[in-house]
């Protein structure tokens, strides 16, 4: 009876070892995260205080934004024989376009939606017209002023972005405090560590700035003239190869995905759920691919500033869809 009980001391000591601790942003959490030695690493980037209900409004894609697609773009069978390189990062590729490499802050705002389309749009108007068209477009004048986007700081759908700047044009804009372009973003970011010079990431969602049709004082256009468009709007298929091309021949996209607990913990490798709850959806912009010790990942750009993750980007998943993020890419060409 005394071995049966030390066995069974020992198998409950075991079983308390591996299980998951209940609270996701906890030390004892990324821990647990590192010792099933997956892909990736986990490590702090949110203080360990940091509300689950602030850290769900940063998650604002809409759980209706499916509903939201954009035409699907038909790609030719020749294309699909192509030959595609084996990594690919667009910021290597087209290094004359500024906007490709730089990571952004929504703020407390839930404005990926918006964030992610800017920044990818951003990159197309100088990829397509051979470095001439150098602009960042503003993620608050989209944010603000698409009223068919959904609700602006408290979540919206990508497919709706883009087809708002085709029909309707969206100004140039930079970040929080630049006064770069006619509308800078208005919300500024927050501090996600402890002991940062930001304000604390804490409270409510920002309200939504109000729609201008004005840029800001001293800017050199008026608003009309700042507007710049795209051609068309489309949704990628579902398909590794039919994104890649595309990637590969127009420039970064948008993609959306379903966030859990262990992503806020990301800081290398390449990311595949393994624990914690979920928070919602997320966009975020896709820029290349390749392969890390064998296993394939999309290379991506977060919008949670620079001190988040990888430099402000993540690896993910590559080819099995991890967390929905082959199911939703928006993407569109600017027009000349």
């Amino acid at each position: 009876m005394r071995a049966l009980a030390i066995i069974l001391l020992i198998g409950c000591s075991w079983v308390a070892a591996i299980r998951e601790p209940s609270d996701h942003m906890s030390d004892d959490f990324i821990d647990y995260v590192n010792s099933l030695n997956t892909t990736w690493k986990a490590g702090r980037n949110f203080h360990k205080d940091t509300s689950f209900e602030f850290l769900k409004g940063l998650m604002g894609v809409h759980e209706n934004a499916n509903t939201r697609l954009l035409p699907r773009k038909q790609f030719p069978n020749s294309m699909r024989a192509t030959i595609l390189p084996k990594e690919f990062d667009a910021r290597k590729q087209w290094p004359n376009c500024p906007t490709i490499a730089e990571i952004r802050d929504q703020g407390a705002c839930g404005s990926c939606w918006a964030f992610g389309a800017v920044e990818a749009m951003s990159d197309r108007h100088c990829i397509h017209s051979n470095g001439k068209v150098n602009v960042r477009l503003s993620s608050d004048n989209l944010v603000s002023c698409c009223h068919t986007c959904g609700f602006g700081c408290h979540g919206g759908f990508p497919g709706s972005a883009w087809r708002h700047w085709v029909n309707h044009g969206i100004v140039t804009g930079g970040s929080y405090g630049s006064k770069q372009g006619c509308q800078p973003y208005e919300i500024e970011p927050c501090e996600h560590h402890s002991n940062g010079t930001r304000p604390s990431c804490e409270g409510e969602n920002p309200s939504t700035p109000k729609c201008k049709h004005k840029c800001i004082d001293g800017y050199k256009l008026p608003y009309k003239q700042d507007l710049h468009y795209g051609k068309n709007a489309y949704t990628v298929e579902n398909n590794v190869d039919t994104i890649r091309h595309e990637i590969l021949e127009n420039g970064p996209v948008e993609g959306a995905f379903t966030v859990h607990a262990d992503l806020l913990q990301y800081k290398s490798g390449v990311y595949k759920h393994v624990a914690g709850k979920t928070l919602g959806g997320h966009a975020i912009r896709i820029l290349g691919w390749g392969e890390e010790d064998g296993t394939p990942y999309w290379l991506i750009a977060n919008s949670w500033n620079t001190d988040w993750g990888d430099n402000g980007y993540f690896k993910i998943l590559r080819g099995e869809d991890e967390c929905g993020i082959e199911s939703q890419i928006s993407a569109g060409i600017p027009r000349e």
